[in-house]
């Protein structure tokens, strides 16, 4: 028998005590960045959540959609306009947001689970009331804070044996109106709603590093309480604050744990989740 029959093996036999500790338990994905971008890094971790579905764990896809808006966008001659990090968005934009998220972004996804041997079914924020927002302020237009989760939707897919994938367009409860959530915070507010076992946010960054520069100096695991000293000393900066913001809610309101993880790494997510070595930011 060769080596490589032997490496695959203990590779299995690695995974098992984590697949017999995940089995039945949810697992909400935010997806987005390179990994949605990337042929290889989509195709990758595709495979992963259907591997995660087969094995027994109930995996809960949420998906933003930057790219493809900006690309919709500058078709029609509209600019992108960021406010604070966040898609400005007029009563136009949102109409293209609906049309992008709810339509072909979240469309594609479905098809390409289902090509590969998932089970996936699509959902956008206004399925059955499962996202309802306000407006956030003003100067964002028609961005919203998700003021209620109603997952039933969700658990009833899972229950019937789908991966469901949500799109992060909400309906408005101040205003006959959808608005633009930001897909981090509709995914953690999502995986409190399910009571997840585990939040995973994809991203274009190795995790939280003590050093920016260096990869090396990641931190494995944060403890909600390092949170503001960590964000005093400015290794949380920038784009990462808002998304710690998100894990550190997450985690206060009953998720076990979260998860920052590089989406540029091909089947972080298996890397992460079923083997002994864990390659992102644990956030508990």
């Amino acid at each position: 028998m060769s080596d490589s029959h032997i490496g695959r093996a203990q590779v299995l036999a690695e995974a098992l005590p984590y697949i017999q500790k995940y089995n039945g338990k949810t697992v909400v994905v935010k997806y987005g960045g390179n990994a949605m971008i990337s042929e290889e890094l989509r195709q990758a971790v595709i495979s992963d959540i259907i591997l995660l579905h087969l094995v027994g764990i109930r995996v809960v896809v949420v998906h933003g959609g930057g790219p493809e808006i900006s690309t919709m966008l500058k078709k029609i001659g509209k600019e992108s306009r960021f406010v604070d990090g966040l898609r400005y968005t007029d009563q136009e934009t949102m109409e293209i947001v609906q049309q992008v998220l709810c339509g072909k972004v979240n469309k594609d996804l479905v098809a390409t689970l289902n090509r590969m041997g998932g089970r996936a079914v699509g959902l956008c924020g206004m399925d059955a009331g499962l996202f309802q927002a306000r407006k956030l302020e003003d100067k964002y237009g028609l961005v919203g804070e998700i003021t209620q989760a109603d997952p039933q939707v969700v658990v009833d897919a899972l229950e019937r044996g789908y991966i469901p994938v949500v799109s992060t367009v909400a309906q408005g409860v101040d205003d006959e109106t959808a608005y633009n959530i930001n897909a981090d915070t509709a995914a953690a507010k999502l995986a409190v709603a399910l009571q997840a076992e585990k939040l995973i946010l994809l991203t274009d960054v190795r995790g939280l590093l003590r050093d920016a520069k260096d990869e090396r100096t990641l931190l494995p695991v944060v403890e909600l309480a390092q949170v503001p000293a960590l964000v005093k000393d400015g290794v949380i900066q920038g784009g990462m604050i808002p998304k710690v913001d998100c894990c550190v809610e997450a985690v206060r309101s009953g998720v076990k744990n979260t998860i920052i993880l590089d989406g540029r790494i091909p089947h972080s997510i298996l890397i992460e989740l079923l083997s002994d070595e864990g390659i992102g930011t644990m956030l508990m």
